[in-house]
């Protein structure tokens, strides 16, 4: 699995992508056929709340996977996308499963 980060807006430093690649790698656990993920982070300007957003795209076999999240902060809104695409990645292993694909 490759693992793609891209910091929009703003400047990160080399812990907050540690941090991506970290969480991001546990989604193999969830299932291992992942061939690719694409982590866009960036900041809301047009806002005055100063919201900002973490994007991941999961590419899996036949498909992709994309959820989009907001908050305050990045960290969060990274934690909030990672939850939704376990759920995500849970749900297309079990209809692959029926299907007798895996």
């Amino acid at each position: 699995m490759t693992i793609k980060t891209e910091i929009l807006d703003f400047t990160a430093d080399t812990q907050l992508l540690q941090r991506v690649e970290k969480k991001v790698s546990k989604l193999a656990i969830f299932f291992n056929h992942i061939s690719k993920v694409s982590v866009v982070l960036k900041k809301d300007n047009k806002d005055k709340t100063k919201s900002m957003f973490a994007e991941v795209k999961i590419y899996v076999p036949n498909g992709i996977i994309f959820t989009r999240e907001k908050s305050s902060n990045i960290d969060n809104a990274l934690t909030k996308a990672l939850i939704c695409l376990k759920l995500e990645l849970l749900k297309y292993r079990a209809k692959r499963l029926s299907y007798g694909l895996i």
